[in-house]
């Protein structure tokens, strides 16, 4: 019941942490000894602007992404802006790290005493864009319920992807 209410998949979206060195970005790496974590690649019929324009549009995510409501970006998109949004019946309190404008993105963040870093790469190739994305979550939680969790969020990032790629390719 409670790995419902909590899915790795609601909690794969959230944030808390920022890597920003004057005019040098670089991206918080997900953390790979973590006891949840989970890569996907997708290529995406459209441009890599058109891909930043959705991904990065967190105020519009549930428009498309059916497992989130409510998400409000707090601020302007850039490091360290703050964002909220629930899934799942779980509030996030969300965080990003870095926003490099058709190339990366990624946030962190924090959800009952559990912890994310969640990242999103771009490689725009003829008019296609190579997305990666990966997450990885820590806390008593996600130790607790590893083998949920893991199976959980693999599933959720491959719905996360089809779901964009979608949206993207309209």
């Amino acid at each position: 019941m409670f790995t419902k209410t909590i899915t790795p998949l609601a909690f794969g979206f959230a944030a808390s942490a920022s890597l920003f060195a004057q005019n040098n970005q670089e991206m918080k790496s997900i953390n790979n000894n973590a006891p949840v974590k989970c890569s996907k690649t997708i290529t995406i019929n459209a441009s890599s602007e058109k891909v930043w324009s959705v991904i990065t549009n967190i105020n519009n995510w549930a428009s498309w992404q059916t497992d989130i409501r409510n998400p409000k970006l707090n601020g302007e998109l850039k490091p360290n802006a703050t964002f909220v949004w629930k899934t799942g019946g779980s509030k996030v309190h969300s965080t990003l790290h870095t926003v490099e404008p058709y190339k990366n993105f990624g946030w962190t963040g924090k959800t009952y005493g559990m912890y994310a870093i969640h990242n999103w790469s771009f490689i725009e190739t003829n008019g296609q864009t190579k997305v990666s994305v990966s997450e990885s979550m820590e806390g008593f939680l996600a130790r607790l319920l590893k083998k949920s969790f893991n199976k959980n969020l693999e599933k959720g990032m491959q719905h996360w992807l089809e779901l964009l790629k979608t949206k993207c390719e309209k």
